[in-house]
């Protein structure tokens, strides 16, 4: 693998809208062969509609990411549209609320599963083929790269979505998990965990909500949400080269707001 992302091939989770899709887009732009997957295929349809269907670079996946014949399914399709698979972004996710008192099993099972299993399944499954092509070519540098998205309910629990911040509590360790069962076969695992970015769920909830803006803003010592393309930046340098010396690691962005005790900073 060289320095940048071109001419490697990827696979992102969550393309057919929000973060996920501008990752998957960026991708493309630096000049990867990029399978765009998403479990909504109205989404994934729509955002596919920019590119060229003879597009030789560009492919899509429509599977529900949790279930085992779909990750399956997902790296065949790859394989057979690129022959490989040296990046994983796993950006799929699930937003919900649960109930910190009385958690029904069955919602807490289920955001585990979307935003925790599916994403870890997914790894397993790639990482084998990263080193089957690892032996391949034994002198070739690092052998592939994982991007696991995270957010900031993993370190700083949300009460009233209390199975979505368990979720991603997991899933980061996990990432630092994989991240040390893979690194003597030359591939890299990371996490970035972000808030106070533009995500297709925080314009759901402004849209519903529009004095949470204030309160977010607020909360962000550099006082903004960034757009989603500042998230992306992260992404691509974990995903190239240029972080060949880097695995096990959660990139916090988040334009400071998990640094500072809001209160605090207001009475001193």
């Amino acid at each position: 693998m060289g320095g940048g992302v071109q001419g490697r091939t990827a696979i992102v989770t969550g393309a057919g809208r929000g973060i996920g899709l501008a990752i998957a887009r960026q991708l493309v732009e630096r000049g990867a062969n990029v399978m765009f997957a998403d479990t909504d295929e109205t989404a994934l349809a729509a955002a596919m509609s920019d590119y060229d269907e003879r597009d030789p670079h560009v492919r899509s996946f429509t599977g529900r990411m949790s279930e085992r014949l779909a990750t399956a399914n997902l790296l065949s399709a790859t394989l057979d549209a690129f022959d490989r698979v040296d990046i994983l972004v796993n950006a799929h996710r699930l937003v919900k609320a649960s109930d910190p008192l009385d958690t029904d099993p069955d919602v807490l099972e289920h955001l585990l599963r979307e935003n925790m299993i599916a994403g870890l399944r997914m790894t397993q499954i790639v990482a084998k083929r990263m080193i089957r092509q690892a032996e391949e070519a034994p002198e070739a540098g690092s052998a592939g790269a994982v991007v696991n998205l995270s957010t900031l309910a993993a370190q700083h629990p949300v009460p009233t979505m209390l199975g979505y911040s368990i979720a991603y509590a997991a899933q980061e360790q996990a990432t630092r998990g994989m991240a040390l069962a893979l690194a003597p076969h030359r591939i890299r695992v990371n996490g970035v965990r972000f808030g106070s970015v533009m995500s297709h769920e925080l314009k759901e909830s402004l849209r519903d909500k529009p004095e949470l803006r204030d309160r977010i803003i607020e909360a962000t010592p550099m006082g903004r949400i960034a757009p989603a393309d500042e998230l992306v930046e992260t992404v691509m340098y974990l995903a190239s080269d240029a972080s060949r010396f880097v695995t096990g690691q959660i990139v916090t962005v988040d334009g400071g707001r998990s640094l500072a005790d809001r209160v605090a900073v207001q009475t001193v």
